[in-house]
């Protein structure tokens, strides 16, 4: 039989599908595999509706075959097979898909679907091949017959000889060069590989003639290298299982085998969802955080797959950047995908499944919070730090997913609490939820300016990481109650003992001490939170001490500067020095006044601005 060729708009198509469409070259061996699955439950269809055909499970496989010497690889299936005219329409016509005509015709039952939707799959083996072969026998008919394309100058059908139903694709592959190497897909461990990358989870056995070595019968202790047929895929994928059938040690073996971690997951999800859009998800809350999770390297997204065949290794759609720690997969077959099944075509589906999968990570970590403290303490430690960047960032659009998880160090109870745990413990008359930043739990401990609020008895949330304050502020507040930092201007305190007024020269003073510090401080002023400490700093707006310290580390940072006070304990034997010397010695003035403001720099937790002029009044004090 002559040559046929395709049409215009076919070659064109399968010059794209060669050259632009599929980003890796693997993947031909995803779709052969796909489309082989196919024409097998098409025969499992045909047994559904036609009395005289019975379906076997057991007489169903696909099977790929190595031929190195004359550099071919054969797939072959035990499915519907084609006739003449089908291998016209479906291997003829590009973008012509048999299995999206069947899907139209048939209603599909018993939670079986057909992948295939584009027909375009198939043209993907002229990505390896230089001539591909297809002999093909249809179930019911006595004919066979064999299609053969060396690409897009045409193809030929002429009849055929095969011994049973089905289809035997047959690559002859192309010669090395410099910068691909088709030699790759003769390997059996490169096969096996991508099979159990893309295709583990067919339903149907995928079988390799492979190579494994065993002890001679005669001596033990010398083997021969024999060739076994093996069963290579799993078939059936966790996730399709009963969750009663799985223990615990199922679903670590799984994290293990997908390389999710090298760690034992901290907890597992098993999702199964039959809302809007169909999809089954497993996920895995891990236990310590990766090597990588911080840098610009890391890749978050979970293995995304349709009908068992894997479409995205990371599909970073399905979680948001604060659950970017979690890991597993998700399988629908509701998805819309794109020509070359390697991405979506519309996103809508995705979207229900992403936010869905949201809300059931926030429900699982409450339930860990909840019922298991010690299990989300260790969670929090590795990855408390992502949950308060995600409220800190998109302007606190997810602060209400967020809030309830969060944990700070609490004063009072001398560990970690949650936002709700410090509003249930507030005292009657405490109108703020009060924090206090710094370095260390220890720092802030001693910090001076907590003192008035310790002594009132309200509990202090203790913030040591530099993403608190911030991640605080666009919180703002928690059940009607505002933050307060203990470093703020105004603490909102009614304190009884009021402070006596300020005299005239008191004043004098204090403006006296701000021009000599007229370029670090916005003002000095009597103190009303300072019980036994001389002096401290505090912060006049919205940007605090340590957010400063945080700003200015940060690259571009510029002259970043904020209104300082420094503040003077009225009760303070200090107070009367610095008075007595206003009167007498303004040298002296000067040299005390720079000395309290680097003795309140230093209980910051700031540095000095120079450091031998600290340390040559130092000297003059002692002399």
């Amino acid at each position: 039989m002559g040559k046929k060729q395709f049409k215009a708009e076919s070659k064109r198509l399968l010059d794209l599908m060669i050259h632009s469409i599929y980003t890796h070259k693997e993947i031909f061996l995803r779709e052969l595999i796909s489309n082989a699955s196919d024409a097998i439950d098409k025969m499992y269809y045909k047994a559904l509706t036609d009395n005289n055909h019975e379906f076997k499970q057991e007489d169903y496989f696909i099977k790929l075959t190595i031929d190195k010497e004359n550099r071919e690889l054969r797939i072959t299936d035990t499915g519907i097979g084609m006739t003449k005219d089908e291998m016209e329409d479906n291997l003829g016509v590009i973008a012509k898909s048999g299995s999206l005509a069947f899907k139209k015709e048939n209603e599909l039952k018993d939670g079986y679907d057909i992948i295939g939707q584009f027909g375009v799959g198939f043209y993907s083996a002229f990505m390896v091949a230089d001539k591909v072969t297809v002999i093909s026998k249809s179930a019911g008919s006595d004919e066979a017959y064999l299609w053969q394309s060396t690409g897009a100058d045409g193809y030929t059908i002429e009849a055929s000889e095969k011994a049973s139903t089905g289809t035997e694709i047959i690559l002859k592959l192309k010669e090395n060069t410099e910068d691909d190497h088709y030699d790759e897909f003769l390997q059996e461990y490169r096969l096996k590989s991508l099979i159990k990358k893309h295709s583990d989870f067919i339903r149907y056995p995928i079988k390799m003639d492979v190579t494994v070595s065993k002890p001679k019968e005669d001596n033990a202790e010398e083997f021969d290298s024999v060739t076994e047929e093996q069963t290579i895929n799993s078939q059936v994928p966790i996730w399709r299982k009963n969750k009663n059938e799985l223990t615990d040690e199922d679903y670590e073996k799984f994290y293990n085998e997908k390389h999710f971690g090298f760690d034992s997951p901290l907890k597992h999800l098993h999702i199964s969802t039959d809302g809007t859009v169909r999809y089954q998800a497993i996920l895995y809350i891990p236990r310590h955080v990766p090597f990588d999770y911080y840098t610009k390297e890391y890749e978050k997204g979970l293995q995304l797959y349709s009908g068992g065949v894997l479409i995205m290794d990371k599909c970073p759609d399905l979680l948001p950047d604060y659950f970017g720690f979690v890991k597993g997969l998700v399988d629908s077959e509701d998805l819309s995908l794109n020509i070359s099944r390697e991405m979506l075509q519309h996103d809508r589906q995705l979207q229900i499944i992403a936010k869905n999968i949201k809300n059931k990570i926030k429900s699982s970590l409450i339930s860990l919070l909840t019922d298991e403290r010690e299990k989300y303490l260790e969670f929090y430690k590795s990855f408390g730090r992502m949950l308060k960047f995600g409220i800190q960032s998109d302007y606190g659009m997810n602060k209400d997913v967020l809030q309830d998880l969060l944990l700070f160090y609490s004063s009072r109870e001398k560990k970690l609490v949650t936002l709700d745990e410090y509003i249930t413990g507030m005292l009657p008359d405490q109108k703020y939820i009060y924090y206090a930043t710094g370095e260390t739990i220890e720092k802030i401990d001693r910090l001076p300016k907590a003192e008035l609020v310790k002594d009132k008895g309200y509990e202090i949330l203790y913030f040591t990481e530099d993403v608190d304050e911030f991640a605080i502020k666009v919180l703002r507040s928690f059940k009607d109650k505002e933050f307060k930092s203990v470093s703020d201007k105004d603490l909102g305190i009614d304190d009884t003992v009021e402070k006596p007024e300020i005299s005239d020269s008191e004043k004098e003073l204090f403006e006296k001490m701000q021009r000599v510090l007229i370029t670090k401080i916005k003002e000095v002023r009597i103190s009303k939170r300072l019980k036994s400490y001389p002096v401290c700093l505090t912060n006049d707006g919205e940007i605090s001490i340590e957010m400063e310290k945080t700003l200015k580390n940060m690259p571009n940072a510029g002259e970043l500067k904020i209104d300082k006070i420094l503040e003077i304990n009225p009760d303070h034997e200090v107070f009367d020095v610095l008075k007595e010397i206003y009167k007498t010695d303004d040298e002296k003035l000067t040299l005390y006044t720079n000395l309290l403001y680097n003795q309140a720099l230093l209980m910051e937790g700031l540095p000095v601005s120079d450091p031998v002029e600290f340390t040559n009044d130092i000297c003059k004090l002692m002399k």
